[in-house]
């Protein structure tokens, strides 16, 4: 009997020993496919598109710990560019954050950093701040691809309807047809 009276008190003191619980957050950022997939516990989450480095400035692959978090930060490095709900995964400075060029979500565009539309990167943010960045891990994957832009070959129909170019046409020069002027001839010229 006197151990079943322990029981209670034991679980209460593990309780209290190993804090609440957390769940573990898992943020893989795929660069060949410029898509970012949030998942908890093993569930996937959300999924957005991003921006990850362009050429010269890659952003880095791996298995990373977030480390630092700034709701409103700016670059230092990069003329004071806004980087709202920046999360810090490498000593370096690579972040996820914010961005307002979100048109450019779903290609490479930046210095390194993994940018995000804006309310995603404040969900995202919410969430790390949430369960913590001990709880979180950041994945790295693929190769950024190039961000070329392609021309789309022509249809007939634009072919059709294009303007045809306006060329210069040189009239030759006709010799005067009365024969009376003197040094009239066709090889004047």
């Amino acid at each position: 009997m006197p151990r079943l009276a322990l029981t209670p008190v034991l679980l209460v003191l593990l309780a209290v020993l190993c804090g609440p619980a957390t769940a573990s957050v898992l943020v893989t950022v795929d660069k060949s496919a410029q898509r970012m997939t949030v998942a908890v516990d093993g569930t996937t989450r959300y999924s957005w598109p991003v921006s990850t480095g362009t050429r010269g400035y890659e952003t880095p692959t791996g298995a990373f710990r977030p480390f630092r978090m700034e709701e409103d930060h700016y670059s230092r490095e990069w003329d004071e560019a806004p980087m709202p709900h920046s999360i810090f995964f490498t000593s370096s400075g690579h972040a996820i954050h914010g961005s307002t060029a979100v048109r450019r979500l779903g290609s490479p565009a930046s210095h390194g950093c993994v940018r995000l539309a804006p309310g995603n990167a404040a969900k995202l943010f919410a969430l790390v701040r949430a369960e913590g960045m001990n709880s979180t891990r950041v994945v790295v994957t693929g190769t950024e691809r190039s961000a070329v832009a392609r021309r789309a070959a022509p249809t007939v129909k634009q072919v059709r309807a294009a303007p045809r170019p306006a060329y210069e046409t040189r009239r030759r020069p006709q010799p005067y047809e009365d024969a009376s002027i003197p040094g009239d001839t066709d090889d004047w010229w």
